[in-house]
Parts: structure tokens; C-alpha cells; sequence
């Protein structure tokens, strides 16, 4: 794409050698300026990421919507793509963007953007096991929440919401190992930062919630139609959300222990 739009993509990062390229040129089919905002990597990350085209700059981990901030001031536009670093923007998707500017700034302040799981092998999962997020916006009117835990921002009432059609993909795991790597960081994070729930809701968890996790992920979110890596997804996943509760109770313990 020849004439991109003013709009700057941020990306986190701490040792994503392993996509970090190919999501910088696939940001920079429709964004004129990429930031990598990396927090200590070892593995060559912030070179591969100059190399590709990116901005980088340095900033100790403060924690997941405060280092998305850090990307937002960073960034030359005040029209923002947040991307991580296993996120790739289609051609079609940097098309369905780049239409949105045509005619000067897009008509709404923020875009719900699909998400589609790329697993390690096989095709896409679209239309089921994704999110939606809101990935386009202008940070005059939207910014990440000032948190350690959560990065999503809530929109506000009144805001002018519009939706892409074109999917990101998601490379969300290399292989099972890594995923269960990921849930676990992430359960441990999520523990600390967020309000624990009552004790006995916790226990209750504990013992009882796994199958509701899982069944949640597998039927309600369509995981079942993503074959073995579906189920192993679905499975996993679940393990992460009822490995928050577990470090939860084990935090309040603590607490009252002291």
C-alpha cells in the first residue's frame, strides 16, 4: 500500500523473536509509523524489529494497560492500532482500514475488530474460538486503562462505535507448551492485580468450576469445531481461569496469615 493513512501501530514486546517481523510489515501495510515498546528482551527482538521497520524504545515492564500507554504517547498519530506482537493485520483488513481515511478521519472514534486464532497447524479459525477487541481508535477519545492486570479499555457511553469486518490473526500459540506457559504468567498476573473474589466463592471455584470453564470454551465458543488443537485449547485455557482462583485463595491466605 503506497499511501497509508496517519495512523501509528504500537506493539509490546519481551522476547517475541519468533513473530516480532513478520507482525511489524504486516502493521506497515497500512500504518505509516510502528512502535515496539520492549521491556527487557534477550532474544534479539528489538533489532528484528528495527530491521523490519519498526520505532523501538525501551521501558521496564509497568505492567499491562500502563505499558500500552506508554505506546500511545509514543506513537506520531492520534489514530492507534494496538497490536501484540503474535497479531498479524491481513491484506484485506489493512485494505478495510485504509478505506475508513479515505475521505479524511474515520466517521466513528473506535472499531470492534475480530480476532481469528491461527493455531499451529491447519487453517484459521474463523467465525468461532476468537474475540472481538477494540483494536482501532483515536486516542483523543480512548486510552488504555491506567492498570497492571487489565489492557482493554471500556468505551465510554455516547461513543460512535463502528466495526471492521476483516479479521487479525492471531498466532496465540506455538505449540501446547507455550500456551500453558502463557495462562499460567497470566493467571499469576491477574491473582495478584485484580480484587479477589469472597473466600467461599473461591473454594467453591476450586472444586467445582473447571468443567463450566472448559464447557464454556468448547461449546459456547465454538472450540469444538477446531478439532484437537480446539479441544486442547479449550482445555488449557479452562486450566488458566481456574488457576487464577487457585492463586486467588492462596493470596487471601496470605493476607490473613499476616
Amino acid at each position: 500500500m503506497t499511501n497509508r493513512p496517519p495512523l501509528s501501530a504500537y506493539i509490546r514486546t519481551r522476547n517475541e523473536a519468533r513473530m516480532i517481523a513478520d507482525a511489524v510489515r504486516a502493521a506497515l501495510q497500512v500504518a505509516d509509523d510502528v512502535v515496539v515498546v520492549d521491556s527487557g528482551s534477550t532474544d534479539g527482538t528489538p533489532q528484528i524489529a528495527e530491521k523490519a521497520g519498526a520505532r523501538v524504545m525501551r521501558q521496564t515492564w509497568l505492567g499491562n494497560g500502563h505499558q500500552k500507554r506508554v505506546g500511545e504517547e509514543a506513537c506520531r498519530h492520534d489514530w492507534l492500532l494496538d497490536l501484540d506482537a503474535d497479531e498479524i493485520v491481513t491484506p484485506a483488513l489493512a485494505e478495510e482500514i485504509a478505506g475508513l481515511f479515505a475521505n479524511g478521519e474515520p466517521p466513528c472514534s473506535v472499531y470492534r475488530t475480530p480476532m481469528a486464532i491461527a493455531p499451529p497447524v491447519g487453517e484459521p479459525w474463523i467465525g468461532f474460538g476468537g474475540v472481538v477487541r477494540h483494536k482501532l481508535y483515536d486516542r483523543r477519545k480512548h486510552r488504555a486503562p491506567a492498570h497492571k492486570a487489565w489492557d482493554q479499555f471500556e468505551i465510554l457511553a455516547g461513543a460512535s462505535v463502528g466495526r471492521l469486518k476483516a479479521h487479525i490473526l492471531h498466532y496465540a500459540f506455538a505449540d501446547a507448551g507455550q500456551l500453558a506457559e502463557k495462562v499460567n504468567r497470566n493467571s499469576t498476573t491477574r491473582a495478584r492485580e485484580l480484587k479477589p473474589k469472597p473466600m467461599p466463592i473461591l473454594v467453591l471455584r476450586i472444586f467445582l468450576a473447571m468443567p463450566f470453564y472448559f464447557l464454556k470454551r468448547y461449546l459456547l465458543d465454538g472450540l469444538i469445531r477446531g478439532g484437537v488443537y480446539g479441544f486442547a485449547y479449550a482445555r488449557i485455557s479452562a486450566y488458566g481461569r481456574w488457576l487464577r482462583d487457585v492463586k486467588m485463595y492462596e493470596r487471601l491466605r496470605r493476607e490473613r496469615g499476616k
